[in-house]
């Protein structure tokens, strides 16, 4: 088995890690705000964990799907469009994460 032929296999583990830290974080936010009372908190954690459930069942799966197919078609494969989804998730759930820290409860 050659490189090639793991590249959209290894992209998509990246692209679920990414999903599953996303919802690691979510899980996090909500046990600070259930913790702490704060309910504006537990609305971040909501939308951070969908998030990254869409990266988990969505951008991932087109992501595996569009790597395979453009490898065994001896293109490309770099496409910025679902590149620059996932950082926007990952930004988001930093930004989440970083009011969730340093905003006193």
């Amino acid at each position: 088995m050659t490189a090639v032929e793991t590249q959209p296999e290894r992209t998509a583990l990246a692209w679920q890690r990414t999903g599953l830290g996303v919802l690691a974080v979510a899980a996090l936010l909500g046990h600070r705000a259930l913790g702490a009372g704060r309910p504006a908190l537990l609305v971040a954690a909501g939308l951070t964990a969908l998030l990254g459930l869409g990266v988990l069942g969505g951008l991932a799966p087109a992501r595996y799907r569009q790597v395979r197919d453009r490898v065994a078609g001896g293109r490309a494969v770099t496409t910025p469009a679902p590149a620059r989804a996932v950082t926007a998730v990952v930004v988001l759930t930093a930004l989440a994460a970083a009011v969730a820290v340093l905003v006193p409860g």
